[in-house]
Parts: structure tokens; C-alpha cells; sequence
């Protein structure tokens, strides 16, 4: 299949997604909820210092972090896994071998029209009402502006690539449902996205900041309220490519040994 197709299954998941458009003020309220929840956490925090800051970083920056690194860049997976779980488990996954498309490229087309559609009517708004209700920085600088960007489309990849290895393991186990919880455990310590890398302990903060997980939530919003100065960003986001290049490499391998696992099952 040509690659221009793809944006087709890109359009048709936005366009299905309209058609739960109540489940727009669930998602609203609950992403709200959500934020609140941490600003009064970190406000806490904060409020039991002298300092104005911590660690360099201010109470605004905090707050600003803390929605770039949650629902700016933390889409939601589950979704992923649920649609690769479930088309394991009811043998739908054999009509996409019959389809002349790649399977992984299929779900980042598709997966990408959910993520826009999120975007656009939970995470803007919910943006929009923390900035005008707590308030927001904007980014430290020019440069780092731009970083945030090239980090956020990174980051999008790489959630993309690790969600969709975890989903294939399907293929063994037969399911996806225990591996929702497994993944999540996971990412909220290693990914930066509940508390910042630079409050770990030392040694644990520097094993957390060379996983491919932290190029998920931490680097991107660190560097944009300016946590990281222009070098720091360039070999990080140079490290970030080549773990998103092992990790496609991967995801690849994978889907090949799982077609193969499929047929001999007589899928």
C-alpha cells in the first residue's frame, strides 16, 4: 500500500471519534481533575520551603511542567493496547495480514487521528483554563520553544514504539489486559511525567534519563521551561533518535516473528 493512504485511516479515526462527542466533557473534566489534583500537590510543596524556588525551578515552571508532561505528552496508550489486545484475542489481526499494509503503520495512522482528536477538544481546552485560572510560563527561550516542539514530536514516536512492542507481546500471552497496568507502573516512575527526574536520587535519576521512557514526558518539558541549556538539548535529542531508531528496529523484529507465530497457530 502507498504511503499516501495512510492518512486516510488517520482522518477515518478522528472522524469515528466525533460520534462520541459526550465523551469529550468526561475527558474535560477528568483531565482537570487531574491537574488540579497535582497544582495543589506542588503548591503544597513549594509552600514549605523559603525559597521561591526548588531545585531552580519555580512554582509556575512546576505547574507548567506538570501539563506539558501530562496530558500535552502523556496520549493515551491504552487505547493502543486495547485495540492490539483485542484484535489478537477475536483473530482480527489475520484480516490485516491479508490487507497489503503494514500492521504497525496502520495503528500509528490510526492512533494519530485519536491523538489529534484529544488534542483538539481535551488537552487545548484543559490548557487554555489551567493558563487563565493558575497561569502558565511560556517557553525559556526561542530556542528552547523550538526544542519542545522537535521534543514533542519524538516523544509522540516513541510512546507510539513502546506501546506498540508491549501491545505485540500479545501474540505469547494471548492478551493485553494485564499489561496496561504493567506499562503504567512503569512509566510513572522511569518517564518524569508525576515527578521531575531532577528530584530522584542521583544515581537513579541518572539511569532513568538514558531509558527511552524519559524521552516520553521529561525531556521535552524540562527543556522547554529551560531545565537543559542548547547543548544539553542537542545530545539529548540526538540520544532520543537513536533509541527511536533501536526501538523501530525492534518493533519490526517483533511484528515479523509475530506473523509467523501467528500462522503456526493457525491464525
Amino acid at each position: 500500500m502507498k504511503l499516501a493512504a495512510y492518512p486516510a485511516f488517520t482522518a477515518t479515526a478522528f472522524q469515528s471519534r466525533l460520534a462520541y462527542r459526550n465523551q469529550v466533557w468526561s475527558g474535560v473534566f477528568g483531565e482537570l481533575v487531574f491537574m488540579f489534583a497535582r497544582i495543589a500537590i506542588w503548591t503544597s510543596v513549594f509552600s514549605t520551603v523559603a525559597s521561591p524556588s526548588v531545585d531552580g525551578v519555580t512554582l509556575p515552571q512546576m505547574i507548567t511542567y506538570a501539563l506539558l508532561a501530562g496530558p500535552v505528552l502523556y496520549w493515551d496508550y491504552s487505547r493502543l493496547l486495547r485495540d492490539v489486545g483485542t484484535a489478537v484475542k477475536s483473530g482480527d489481526i489475520a484480516v490485516y495480514l491479508l490487507k497489503p499494509l503494514l500492521y504497525p503503520a496502520y495503528m500509528l495512522a490510526n492512533h494519530t487521528g485519536n491523538f489529534l482528536f484529544d488534542l483538539l477538544t481535551v488537552t487545548v481546552p484543559v490548557a487554555i483554563i489551567i493558563g487563565f485560572t493558575v497561569g502558565l510560563v511560556p517557553p525559556a527561550s526561542l530556542f528552547h520553544g523550538l526544542a519542545f516542539l522537535a521534543f514533542w514530536a519524538l516523544s509522540f514516536g516513541m510512546l507510539f514504539l513502546l506501546t506498540t512492542i508491549l501491545g505485540l507481546a500479545a501474540f505469547w500471552l494471548m492478551t493485553a489486559d494485564s499489561l496496561d497496568w504493567f506499562f503504567n507502573s512503569i512509566m510513572t516512575l522511569l518517564a518524569g511525567g508525576i515527578v521531575p527526574l531532577w528530584f530522584f536520587p542521583g544515581w537513579l535519576a541518572a539511569i532513568a534519563g538514558n531509558l527511552p521512557f524519559a524521552w516520553v514526558s521529561y525531556y521535552p518539558a524540562a527543556i522547554y521551561i529551560g531545565q537543559l541549556d542548547p547543548s544539553q538539548s542537542l545530545t539529548a535529542f540526538i540520544i532520543g533518535l537513536v533509541w527511536f531508531a533501536v526501538l523501530l528496529g525492534v518493533l519490526l523484529w517483533l511484528w515479523a516473528k509475530a506473523r509467523h507465530r501467528l500462522i503456526v497457530q493457525g491464525g
